[in-house]
């Protein structure tokens, strides 16, 4: 039987205004479910001032900023300051050593998490196992600070490492002060500090896979590597998708505390991220302001872009992607 609405000839059409029963029933979830959209009021906040807020101050990157004048009292220099950096002496340098850098990590310290969740997926005795997580787990609950550190004493003169290498025929010197060795001890020490940290995810993710698949499996005579690759890599692969997609994003986001703790002029040449770049041009004595914010909105809007395009490859590929 229709609707009194509809015999009175209000039945709606494409494009008109929402129906007022929608507004009713957003309140009536907003009143049932108070107690959760109160506890979400903090997160709102802490975005809003902490992540969003901030955002106007990117304005400066086209300013020739005034801590007097302020923000919008300073004047307008437009993309003078991106010229400057595109044009400068240390631009191509900074691009090939923050590429470069992600890129290593990318191929060595990316699939390292995984390998290490897959094989302590295989593993049958529950001590050895939980010997071998909390063996993996405790670099990364080490200060920064005290691993550079370590690094440092392990990459002396007579270091640990250094001892190693000369043992097996190399050259008894500082590896931390060789340009060519940088990348290498950044890569690795990160693996070190975050490979079992970062495995916990996969594991979680294997968790989930369907025991009953590896029992059908069995039945069929599979082994334990045809398990490996026809069940266990596909029940994690959307997982490991979304974080490449991530990690993607982040291919111009070199860490600079690392960097910053670890670099020295010797080694400017392979470590100078653009990261550490905007750090000493940003509060290392110069306080160019302005410029330091173009290189940052430079560097975000890379990698932004490079976060799409990974989405929408993803997406198209494998129907796997964040949104």
């Amino acid at each position: 039987m229709p609707s009194s609405s509809a015999a009175a000839g209000q039945v709606r059409k494409p494009g008109d205004a929402p129906i007022p029963g929608f507004f009713r029933l957003a309140a009536r979830d907003l009143f049932r479910n108070r107690a959760i959209y109160l506890m979400l009021i903090p997160v709102i906040l802490y975005y809003a001032i902490f992540q969003y807020g901030p955002m106007y101050g990117a304005v400066i990157a086209f300013k020739k900023f005034d801590l007097v004048k302020g923000v919008w009292g300073s004047p307008w220099v437009g993309f003078e300051h991106f010229k400057e950096f595109f044009q400068g002496y240390y631009f191509w340098r900074l691009m090939r050593n923050t590429l470069l850098i992600s890129l290593y990590q990318l191929v060595f310290a990316f699939p390292a998490p995984i390998i290490l969740a897959l094989l302590l997926n295989e593993i049958t005795r529950k001590w050895f196992k939980q010997l071998v997580q909390t063996v993996t787990y405790m670099p990364h609950f080490i200060s920064l600070v005290v691993v550079c550190g370590m690094i440092a004493q392990f990459t002396s003169r007579d270091g640990f490492l250094t001892s190693i290498v000369t043992l097996f025929g190399g050259e008894q010197t500082a590896l931390l002060s060789q340009a060519d060795n940088f990348r290498t001890i950044f890569v690795s020490s990160g693996i070190w500090q975050q490979v079992g940290w970062g495995s916990i995810i996969y594991l979680a993710a294997l968790s989930g896979i369907n025991p009953e698949l590896y029992e059908a499996a069995t039945v069929d005579g599979a082994g334990r590597f045809r398990k490996l690759t026809s069940i266990t890599i596909p029940g994690i692969m959307p997982t490991i998708v979304i974080l490449f997609i991530l990690q993607i994003g982040h291919m111009m986001d070199v860490g600079f505390e690392k960097i910053v703790l670890l670099y020295n002029p010797n080694t400017y040449e392979t470590a100078d991220v653009i990261n550490s770049f905007v750090y000493r041009k940003g509060l290392g004595g110069s306080f160019e302001f302005s410029f330091t914010t173009a290189v940052g909105l430079f560097q975000s809007v890379i990698n932004f872009t490079l976060l799409i395009s990974a989405n929408y490859i993803s997406r198209k590929l494998n129907e796997t992607s964040l949104w």
